[in-house]
């Protein structure tokens, strides 16, 4: 009987020392959790671009490094490099349903979900330095446009910062020394919208060709010629192939690129993690512009070094060229008067 009534004891004693324990690790666990606990947060975020080195990579991983150690753990940001889609309408779709949930994409694509307005920030010639460019998009016009894209996306996109792809030049099979040189040129850009429709007018044929099969493209004669910044296409080597060594400084772009975020998710964010979110995504801003200008000169004397040539020419007839297709869309978007206030910066 003694040792029963001692096992019963023991049994008794261990059960409260097991529920003790419980409860201890419980407490434990709440504080440990510190600021944000139990608001733990995973981001998703895309780009299209597939090179370690290229400054969209830069950006996204400040983002990501800044947006967690402000979170002290709280926010996982989780960075993919080409891997949810190489092309941007793919990534408009997945912020869109909510497959991720910051993208960066340009103003062409944005432009294919209804966002007219946008398509202003990608005219040819409509910025004519960095400078102005920074002036634009970060005083009260970059305000109003990411007003714009909040209100007519109906909150699915809320612009967190303008990034940039650089500015872009022409490279093709020959120098250009006037604009009438591209006539009849097979030319990889797009091939509808306000910017086909500007390189019609130089005689250049808009000509279809993903990105990702561009440097065959150039290498077997599909297109005569292609334009983007020389952080993109020399990490693409195009300048190698016979129909991209020659480089001529058109300037026609200093491109605009939307760092956006699920505004219907954002939304729903505590205000700790919006404060997150919004510190990094400037933190990401100012790290992806101190790329982006350093590699212009980088891959610039690249190029030139692998033997590409490169030339300079008079912009002036390329901008006088621009400057009707520049008023025709301001009218047919209504944004006469945000044209005016840019020209003016200038």
């Amino acid at each position: 009987m003694k040792k029963l009534l001692s096992m019963l004891v023991l049994v008794a004693v261990l059960a409260l020392a097991g529920c003790g324990s419980d409860s201890s690790a419980s407490g434990e666990g709440e504080e440990s959790g510190g600021e944000g606990s139990g608001e733990s947060l995973k981001i998703v975020a895309a780009h299209n671009q597939t090179s370690p080195e290229n400054p969209y990579q830069i950006g996204m991983n400040e983002f990501k490094k800044v947006a967690e150690e402000a979170s002290e753990g709280a926010i996982e940001v989780e960075v993919h490099a080409g891997t949810l889609g190489t092309s941007e309408s793919e990534l408009v779709e997945k912020l869109k349903l909510g497959a991720a949930d910051v993208v960066l994409v340009s103003p062409g694509f944005m432009s294919k979900t209804g966002i007219n307005e946008i398509d202003l920030f990608a005219l040819p010639y409509i910025f004519d330095s960095y400078e102005h460019w920074e002036k634009v998009v970060d005083g009260e016009i970059g305000d109003k446009m990411a007003d714009i894209i909040n209100e007519k996306s109906q909150n699915d996109f809320k612009l967190l910062g303008y990034w940039t792809a650089g500015v872009r030049h022409y490279y093709g099979k020959k120098p250009l020394k006037a604009v009438e040189d591209l006539e009849g040129i097979k030319y990889r850009t797009q091939t509808s919208g306000a910017v086909a429709e500007y390189w019609k007018k130089t005689g250049a044929v808009p000509t279809p060709v993903a990105w990702g099969e561009l440097y065959q493209g150039l290498q077997q004669g599909v297109v005569d010629a292609a334009e983007n910044a020389y952080p993109y296409f020399v990490q693409q080597n195009h300048h190698k192939t016979e129909n991209g060594k020659y480089i001529t400084e058109t300037g026609h772009d200093y491109t605009t690129r939307f760092l956006l975020v699920n505004g219907k998710k954002f939304e729903n964010f505590s205000e700790e993690q919006k404060q997150h979110i919004m510190e990094a995504a400037e933190a990401s801003v100012q790290k992806e512009r101190e790329a982006l200008y350093e590699q212009e000169e980088e891959y610039k004397q690249l190029a030139q070094e692998d033997g590409a040539e490169v030339n300079q020419i008079d912009r002036e007839p390329f901008i006088k060229l621009a400057e009707p297709l520049q008023d025709k869309v301001a009218k047919d978007i209504e944004l006469e008067d945000m044209l005016s206030e840019i020209r003016d910066m200038k």
